[in-house]
């Protein structure tokens, strides 16, 4: 049995979405990403840096990324909609939604942690850094949020509390890229 038999045996469709390109003859491919390489069937391939907070094989932090950021994103919105209405349901889903976006971020922060401190290559990787500070930029930012919405009346949203909530959202998009950009280029967690 050699590296490929198990994506050999793999439709196009699947090599597509793990990041291999693809040829006439899938069992000949090469991995776009990874800083150490072997040769196997005279192409090269490369290894890619491995995430060690796993369950069951699996990296445990992109299983827990996109819940922070919907849950951001929905107190983004309930924002707005409290700012137009000023309806104090709106301020109640916020509350609940950055608290929820909190544990949650928090959950993946910690992930996060376990992965890029335990990995020197992971580390070494240029969106590592800006990934991680933005992160934990953004969970400070969401906790002195949910202090502002704490607070009674309107001003537990406006002006503050929505400008917070605006910063989170736009910070966790350009760390999501980033988050992306390891995932997608670098290979990170992505077994071979």
């Amino acid at each position: 049995m050699n590296d490929l038999s198990e994506l050999s045996r793999r439709p196009y469709f699947d090599h597509h979405w793990a990041g291999i390109r693809h040829s006439c003859d899938a069992r000949v491919f090469s991995m776009p990403f990874g800083s150490g390489s072997k040769n196997v069937r005279g192409k090269r391939m490369h290894a890619n840096p491995s995430s060690v907070a796993r369950m069951a094989g699996h990296p445990l932090h992109p299983m827990f990324v996109p819940f922070p950021i919907a849950f951001f994103v929905g107190a983004l919105v309930t924002d707005l909609v409290y700012w137009r209405t000023a309806s104090m349901m709106w301020e109640t889903f916020s509350i609940w939604l950055i608290t929820a976006g909190l544990i949650m971020g928090g959950l993946a922060a910690v992930t996060g942690a376990i992965d890029f401190l335990s990995n020197r290559e992971i580390r070494g990787l240029s969106p590592a850094w800006p990934h991680a500070l933005g992160n934990t930029i953004a969970l400070i930012l969401a906790l002195i949020n949910a202090f502002v919405h704490s607070r009674d009346g309107y001003t537990s949203v406006v002006p503050e509390g929505l400008i917070l909530s605006v910063l989170v959202v736009i910070i966790l998009a350009y760390t999501a890229w980033m988050g992306r950009t390891m995932v997608y280029q670098y290979g990170v967690g992505v077994t071979e």
